[in-house]
């Protein structure tokens, strides 16, 4: 057998079948090809999504993701910032960093990929994994924080954009009976674009809010989904990030920032409130990444994030 597995996830588990999905998803093939140290994600022939799981000295996370054009809109760990990592996710655990690489900062470690099949067909409308992580105390090897964390990918027919869900699922580790999250006003679910990205772009969100100055040019903005459109080396595309209506603290806070670079992230409010979640109530969180070519207008974020809300 070649070193690479062609596995199938099992990514809508309601009622055994597939039917909600394909009511907006495109019915060409999706798979997912795992070798020893990345996932990716591909529709036909052409790659989705690119998430490196080993070698990460840090943390796994989505280091490409492309729209139906071909086009990649990530970056990953530019020289202004090593820590960065395309889209990751990162917060401070009862005060371990996780988000920032230096000083013994906090590792998220993979742990196995569950949830999968095989299916040789390759013909699901909707693929994904999910992953088991640890996040580790380096200084004192302990176990801070559990988590399970699915990304499942497909095109939206109805909108014509890529799509990518992201949820995880926070636990309290045996042996504790509570965590605090807390961090900077940037911590949370973060994306880096491209070195073209960073000039000449435009948020926006669904508020129609510019939001509260935070420093510089820094802003939160409460939303339901939060918008960036720019040049992608020479090719305008848009993006939309989607927070849910059943995560806590919805809407989502919106970090932006457009100088020296641009960077988006769903956040929590942490360095204003920190969250303490328990052991008898894990901590859920649901976002969603829709990725066009072009300029889009607000009408078509809303009707990608109406469809959000509709899949399982």
């Amino acid at each position: 057998m070649s070193k690479w597995k062609e596995i199938a996830v099992v990514a809508l588990l309601v009622a055994g079948v597939f039917i909600p999905a394909k009511a907006f998803c495109s019915d060409n093939p999706m798979r997912v090809l795992v070798d020893t140290s990345a996932a990716s994600i591909y529709e036909g022939s052409s790659v989705l999504l690119r998430y490196p799981y080993r070698d990460v000295p840090f943390k796994p996370y989505v280091q490409q993701l492309y729209t139906s054009g071909g086009i990649n809109i990530l970056r990953d760990a530019p020289h202004d910032h090593l820590h960065h990592h395309a889209l990751m996710y990162a917060i401070a655990v009862d005060g371990v960093n996780f988000w920032e690489e230096q000083n013994a900062p906090g590792r998220q470690q993979h742990r196995s990929f569950t949830d999968v099949k095989i299916d040789e067909q390759g013909k699901r409308p909707y693929a994904g994994f999910t992953e088991q992580l640890d996040w580790i105390n380096p200084r004192s090897k302990e176990l801070m924080l559990k988590e399970s964390r699915t990304l499942e990918a497909c095109k939206l027919s109805n909108v014509d954009a890529t799509f990518l869900k992201w949820q995880s699922r926070f636990t309290v580790p045996k042996g504790k009976d509570a965590v605090t999250l807390s961090g900077s006003h940037y911590f949370g679910l973060g994306m880096r674009f491209l070195i073209s990205m960073d000039t000449g772009g435009q948020f926006r969100n669904a508020a129609g809010r510019a939001g509260e100055v935070v420093r510089g040019d820094e802003r939160i903005t409460r939303a339901r989904w939060c918008a960036y459109t720019a040049e992608a080396d020479g090719k305008p595309v848009t993006l939309a990030m989607f927070g849910h209506p059943d995560n806590v603290r919805d809407p989502t806070h919106w970090f932006t920032m457009s100088k020296p670079f641009a960077y988006l992230s769903a956040t929590l409010n942490l360095y204003r409130d920190p969250l303490t979640i328990t052991a008898e109530k894990p901590l859920v969180l649901r976002y969603a990444v829709a990725l066009w070519d072009g300029k889009v207008q607000d009408s078509r974020i809303e009707q990608a994030y109406d469809q959000w809300l509709k899949l399982p």
